[in-house]
């Protein structure tokens, strides 16, 4: 259930991006943009299936729309609002990953039991207490 909710995430990264490069040269765009992203990035709990997904999406589509088309331009601008978009999306990247919880570690606190790393699983349910 879990992997689906972020396949979920991944495609609502992705349209997210895909509108944010669709308004990003109106004067109203790269704000809309900037504070879409950042609200909704604000509002997925930090993990694997869920922030680091959404970032995932957001900037794999904004990578494949950055790459140039077949016509030989590009649908991200090279001005400062394009550049603004770009690190935009590195910078959704570096959020996600850096907002991970860190492993072994229980949210409520210490734990007397170790933890290895191959006890880790990426997508999985919390435990109740």
């Amino acid at each position: 259930m879990r992997v689906l909710a972020a396949a979920g995430l991944v495609v609502a990264g992705a349209v997210t991006s895909l509108s944010a490069v669709a308004v990003h040269e109106r004067w109203w765009g790269l704000p809309l943009a900037v504070a879409a992203t950042v609200l909704a990035l604000a509002a997925l709990a930090p993990g694997w299936c869920s922030r680091v997904a959404f970032a995932a999406g957001w900037a794999g589509m904004l990578a494949v729309l950055a790459s140039p088309r077949p016509e030989g331009d590009y649908a991200v601008s090279r001005d400062l609002p394009g550049y603004a978009l770009l690190g935009l999306g590195l910078g959704v990247l570096v959020a996600g990953l850096l907002t991970l919880p860190r492993p072994g570690r229980p949210a409520g606190g210490r734990s007397s039991t170790r933890r290895t790393p191959s006890d880790t699983v990426i997508c999985q349910a919390p435990r109740r207490p």
